[in-house]
């Protein structure tokens, strides 16, 4: 149970880590932190599992261009603002509403859906981020939260719902739309850092859904 609980604390962090990333732009403390021993260290962690390693060594590898980037802080927002804060003609942007809504529009049904997720696992969206529920910064705090809560459970039985919840969030709520939204930023980050974060959390999202279905094999034999 405890390497269970400590195996799971590090996948929220890692949901946690990206929703923190893609949720506003970075500061001159937040890329003097990407630097540092603590994240290289961090992303060789990932790397060692294979299929985290090439996406690990494609964002290592923007963390290396970054760093010879002239104005290095002011033209990342520019990327962030170009993706994440434009129209989806000319960028990425990061709400599920625009690649699986029926309209196209913002606050679509994934944004409903979104926040009927929130109120029935008592999880409430950060009063400071006043965005659509359908977020992607959004759903993967959520993910963060819904895993912590499998923690608080006093037994593998009373987690297992929340475990088998987990997996059908990522199946309804994330990886139904993060495919696109990868191909995207692909396509509209020249410079590639998001594209590279984002193809990152793609592969990790992919992995843990393998090992949320794995889990669930494991407690029915």
């Amino acid at each position: 149970m405890q390497e269970i609980i400590a195996f799971n604390e590090q996948r929220a962090e890692i949901y946690w880590w990206m929703s923190s990333l893609l949720s506003r732009e970075l500061t001159a403390e937040d890329l003097s932190h990407y630097h540092s021993g603590e994240i290289l260290t961090f992303l060789s962690g990932l790397a060692m599992t294979p299929e985290l390693k090439q996406p690990a060594q494609d964002f290592q590898n923007a963390l290396q261009r970054l760093e010879n980037r002239a104005d290095a802080q002011l033209e990342l927002a520019a990327d962030f603002c170009g993706l994440f804060l434009s129209t989806p003609k000319t960028g990425a942007l990061p709400y599920a509403s625009v690649y699986v809504g029926e309209s196209g529009l913002l606050n679509d049904q994934p944004a409903q859906d979104m926040n009927q997720w929130l109120t029935r696992y008592e999880i409430a969206q950060r009063k400071e981020f006043n965005e659509p529920a359908d977020h992607l910064a959004v759903e993967l705090d959520f993910m963060g939260n819904l895993i912590i809560l499998a923690n608080q459970q006093n037994s593998e039985q009373a987690a297992e719902p929340l475990m088998q919840a987990q997996q059908q969030f990522l199946d309804t709520m994330l990886l139904n739309w993060l495919p696109a939204f990868a191909q995207a930023c692909q396509a509209r980050d020249p410079f590639g850092f998001y594209a590279a974060a984002v193809n990152l959390l793609l592969a990790f999202c992919w992995l843990d859904r393998a090992f949320l279905a794995g889990e669930g094999e494991a407690q029915e034999s």
